[in-house]
């Protein structure tokens, strides 16, 4: 801890985890332990030896505090946005206008819904809600190797028992999304699929999942999805067949031809997959934040005064940008975050301010939302024996409407990228009361 003066900082009960954030450079990461945590397996370490390397600013070296406040306002809005998302209404709204593909419920939740936050002086802001949210399993394991530097750090010496086993708890995630399907069958085969996974940035977790996996006693496998084949309305990697797959394919729908197979494989009921299109089109679909912010809408839907009260706090104005409200919103575009509907991992997203007459132009001929703009906190660090300032928002991994784990993720820069120097994944340290 490094306070602006000589004596200890006085920490206000409302204001201690922004006054930390700003206050609290030290360097928490203990890169050995981490190390450690990721090279469980003579078949990773190859990859993990090279990590530092191939991601230099996948792990930010502190972490970033946030109040007790914070976190029940982040449960409360995900367990109302939950409510919500249950009522027949709003199912018929969201899979009407989604792709026939979505339509089917064969009954899994989808694993790793990812609630994104941004914090402001009232509050947190959820800015939009991912259905194959990365970086869980990486983000356990760095949350085990921090350092404490200071009484609000103590949790690191004497991590709670839920972050020791939340590995089990995934497990127990992916077998539940198993039962939804096949009741009491074995779950014996799992493949992690994505397109050329081996070359994604986050390829080391998927290794460490395939372990995760194995220890459990499912056989797991990483694999493209041209490794997939389709036979007999099965679908086959390497001569076995396939049970489940961990869908982290950014084609929600299945539609590009290479994912034919398990398209069809899906469709027909002969594959479990998680998370898949009916959960992307429920949750994950940016013109269902114009619905959770539209409070006449909700009022309509029969939605208790109370979880509207919440929702009005938490989900910043949205709403979709069509040629007829264009020039209101070119005009009020400083205040304005555009998203597409179907974005994923801040692709295609600009803020207001930085917008260029050539790109509005493109926002005016695709489909695209409009947001209120919420700014990031931030959080000063020491990089190189200097003050710098990032970014950051709040990640909640959540499972059926519970939160199973808090991350950061720090930048500079419009939005997440991964390419700052002292940024990327940050453990979240809730205050004590």
């Amino acid at each position: 801890m490094k306070p602006t003066s000589d004596h200890a900082i006085d920490l206000d009960k409302t204001s201690s985890a922004q006054e930390l954030n700003h206050t609290c450079y030290c360097k928490t990461l203990n890169k050995q332990v981490l190390q450690k945590q990721l090279d469980r397996d003579p078949s990773v370490s190859a990859i993990m030896a090279d990590l530092w390397q191939s991601h230099p600013h996948l792990f930010s070296s502190t972490v970033v505090f946030i109040s007790p406040a914070t976190l029940l306002l982040m449960t409360e809005a995900i367990q109302a946005l939950e409510r919500v998302i249950a009522l027949p209404a709003y199912q018929s709204m969201a899979l009407d206008r989604a792709p026939v593909i979505a339509r089917h419920h064969f009954g899994p939740r989808g694993v790793f819904q990812g609630f994104d936050f941004h914090l402001d002086a009232d509050g947190p802001k959820l800015i939009e809600i991912n259905t194959n949210a990365g970086g869980a399993l990486l983000n356990a394991a760095l949350a085990r190797a921090q350092d404490a530097c200071c009484q609000e750090m103590e949790w690191t010496r004497h991590p709670k028992l839920a972050l020791n086993s939340l590995e089990d708890q995934f497990v127990e995630m992916f077998r539940n999304e198993w039962r939804s399907v096949r009741d009491q069958a074995s779950l014996r085969t799992l493949v992690i699929v994505d397109d050329d996974p081996h070359n994604q940035y986050l390829a080391p977790e998927f290794e460490l999942f395939r372990l995760m996996f194995n220890k459990a006693g499912i056989d797991a496998h990483v694999a493209d999805p041209s490794s997939l084949i389709l036979r007999e309305g099965r679908l086959y990697f390497e001569q076995q067949p396939v049970d489940m797959l961990y869908n982290r394919l950014t084609d929600f729908y299945l539609q590009e031809p290479a994912h034919q197979a398990i398209r069809e494989a899906y469709e027909q009921g002969h594959v479990v997959m998680t998370p898949d299109p009916h959960a992307h089109a429920l949750y994950a679909d940016k013109r269902n934040l114009i619905v959770f912010s539209d409070d006449g809408l909700l009022e309509s839907w029969g939605v208790a005064e109370s979880d509207r009260a919440l929702l009005h706090r938490v989900i910043p104005r949205t709403m979709l940008v069509r040629a007829d409200n264009g020039e209101s919103l070119w005009a009020n575009r400083k205040n304005l975050f555009f998203k597409p509907v179907a974005g994923y991992g801040s692709k295609a997203t600009y803020r207001g301010d930085k917008l260029t007459k050539k790109v509005w132009a493109e926002i005016l001929a695709g489909d695209f939302v409009a947001q209120e703009l919420v700014k990031p906190s931030e959080r000063l660090i020491l990089q190189d024996e200097v003050l710098i300032e990032l970014k950051f928002d709040v990640r909640a991994y959540a499972y059926d409407g519970k939160i199973q784990l808090l991350a950061a993720r720090m930048y500079s820069g419009q939005t997440t990228n991964f390419r700052t120097s002292g940024g990327g994944f940050a453990p979240v340290v809730v205050l004590p009361n």
